[in-house]
């Protein structure tokens, strides 16, 4: 569990989005080139899409890209994840989690990788003032239940990194990120 990262804009080449250096990236290209894992899957259900991590991953059939993010929202020109999932402006809990639990079940079976790294930007929120969907904080740690559920039935590592939140606010994005790590201690302690 990571208290920051989820740099998901940054670029093989420069950086873009607040993101300098893509953290996702480099760690899951460290482990595959160690031979330390075999096939990772890359989760980013982040209201903006993970251009970078996209682009960096684009030719590497060892790392598999879900992006979920706002069909309307930054970047405005996206790049071609494996799995790419544009969601509608305003989508509300019930809407995004059902499309996520589907799609994450489907892709464990799938793809059956063996690291899982998860970029849980907390700007799906319907406070967030650069987000377009309409996820509540409860929403928000449902998505966290989903994934951190779904990784240790499957018994699969996991890597948490923050990324966005920008709800005017600052106690709305603390209380959804803190979340995580409450799931967390739940879930595997």
């Amino acid at each position: 569990m990571n208290i920051a990262g989820g740099t998901h804009h940054a670029f093989t080449s420069r950086g873009e989005g607040f993101c300098l250096l893509n953290d996702m990236a480099i760690a899951a290209g460290y482990l595959l080139n160690q031979d330390l894992a075999k096939r990772i899957l890359i989760v980013d259900p982040d209201v903006h899409q993970g251009n970078g991590t996209v682009q960096i991953f684009q030719d590497d059939s060892r790392a598999f890209t879900f992006s979920m993010h706002g069909a309307h929202n930054y970047p405005l020109i996206k790049e071609r994840s494996d799995l790419y999932i544009g969601l509608p402006d305003r989508a509300d809990d019930n809407f995004y989690l059902s499309v996520l639990d589907k799609n994450l079940k489907n892709l464990l079976d799938r793809i059956q990788p063996d690291f899982i790294f998860y970029q849980s930007g907390v700007d799906i929120l319907g406070t967030d003032k650069l987000g377009r969907l309409n996820v509540t904080k409860e929403g928000c740690k449902q998505r966290y239940r989903l994934v951190l559920n779904a990784a240790k039935e499957s018994k699969i590592p996991l890597v948490a990194t923050m990324g966005g939140g920008y709800s005017p606010d600052f106690r709305d994005i603390i209380e959804a990120h803190a979340n995580i790590f409450r799931l967390a201690q739940e879930i595997f302690f």
